[in-house]
């Protein structure tokens, strides 16, 4: 699970430092829901109130169904990055993806050029840089033109995560610039089975050069591309178990971009070795720049819900049909704002539709990882 780490581990640190001086420390998992003065279980196992109820906000280990902002809808676009005033930092971000296209968890972005170009996100010896769409998708076609990094124990990746932990990934570990890494993973799991993790080779140079990488992920079937040709192919009915569980990705998510040091103290000697070895900070590059980087063109985003969308309908949400472990996903109106958290949503499709979800032990997970 190593995109995992990249999320987990640098913001973790950091929250945990705040956590220790605003609040008592208060764990959420599948069997302890956050109380009452702390109702919002964040994506790192803690509860809290303010920003800990927008993205990331775990509706099933929360005080209830509703205790998180709803997720904004997905919409159409091609986010480019000739100015960096769609971005916001994660603490002072309100819930408004009408006014952020992204918001920035971790690290530094920088211009490849003063009159506004690509994006790099870069990597020193502080920590590494992850971003989050501010929009969710629940099933749809999305692209990432960008160059990788190229360094032993970096680890470059473009994402999708979902608030329960639904994850499909394309990630490129170490100084292997041939080649290119795809993964899924279903409510923090790993699934069972050799059709997991597969590595895709061939490519041209990903650090000299910009490819399109492509996750299209439908109703049924989940393709991973590399510039229009098709290198993966998933199908939902491959990943049902022996007790006839899909474990198919399959709740909205939000896009995630990162370039993380894998290769540090302190991992897990399995993620040191998978990433390309230990960081070397003496590398002429970094000397060079000063950190490691990857650079990120433009993102293109195509919805395609699986239920047809009517008029005003602006979120999506988590609700129960037969217990918290089978909830539905509706689509709703309703302010995403933090402002607006706990005001409730108005239906608008006549028909909710659900989706097979149950609940992983994220915090074992995180503290796993951690040791």
């Amino acid at each position: 699970m190593q995109s995992l780490v990249a999320a987990v581990l640098p913001i973790l640190l950091s929250f945990l430092a705040d956590t220790t001086r605003a609040q008592p420390q208060v764990l959420c998992n599948s069997t302890t829901k956050c109380p009452s003065e702390f109702p919002c279980c964040s994506e790192y196992g803690y509860c809290s109130t303010g920003t800990f109820c927008l993205g990331g906000c775990n509706p099933l280990w929360s005080a209830s169904i509703s205790s998180c902002s709803p997720n904004p809808i997905c919409q159409d676009a091609n986010l480019t990055f000739s100015n960096f005033n769609r971005i916001q930092d994660v603490s002072l971000y309100d819930g408004d993806a009408s006014a952020y296209d992204w918001v920035i968890n971790t690290g530094k972005i920088l211009d490849t050029n003063s009159s506004g170009g690509d994006m790099i996100m870069t990597l020193d010896e502080t920590g590494g840089t992850h971003l989050s769409s501010t929009r969710y998708m629940h099933y749809g076609k999305i692209t990432a033109r960008m160059k990788t990094g190229r360094w032993g124990g970096v680890v470059t990746a473009f994402i999708m995560m979902s608030d329960v932990r639904d994850e499909i990934d394309w990630e490129w570990p170490g100084d292997a610039v041939t080649e290119g890494q795809t993964n899924y993973f279903w409510q923090g799991y790993v699934p069972e089975g050799t059709s997991n993790g597969h590595v895709e080779t061939g490519l041209t140079d990903t650090y000299a050069n910009f490819h399109d990488y492509t996750i299209d992920w439908q109703l049924k079937t989940l393709t991973w591309s590399i510039d229009g040709k098709v290198v993966r192919t998933l199908n939902e009915a491959d990943t049902v178990d022996k007790n006839g569980v899909s474990h198919f990705p399959n709740t909205p998510s939000r896009v995630e971009l990162s370039i993380w040091p894998a290769g540090i103290d302190g991992m897990a000697a399995g993620t040191v070795q998978w990433g390309g070895g230990m960081i070397d900070w003496n590398d002429p590059d970094y000397k060079a720049a000063g950190h490691f980087y990857a650079i990120v063109r433009s993102i293109t985003m195509e919805c395609s819900d699986s239920t047809e969308r009517k008029v005003g309908v602006t979120a999506y949400t988590y609700s129960s049909n037969t217990s918290s472990q089978t909830p539905g996903i509706k689509l709703v109106n309703a302010s995403t704002l933090l402002s607006a958290v706990g005001n409730g949503a108005e239906t608008i499709e006549g028909n909710s539709y659900s989706v097979r979800v149950t609940m992983a032990t994220v915090v074992g997970l995180v503290i796993s990882l951690l040791w």
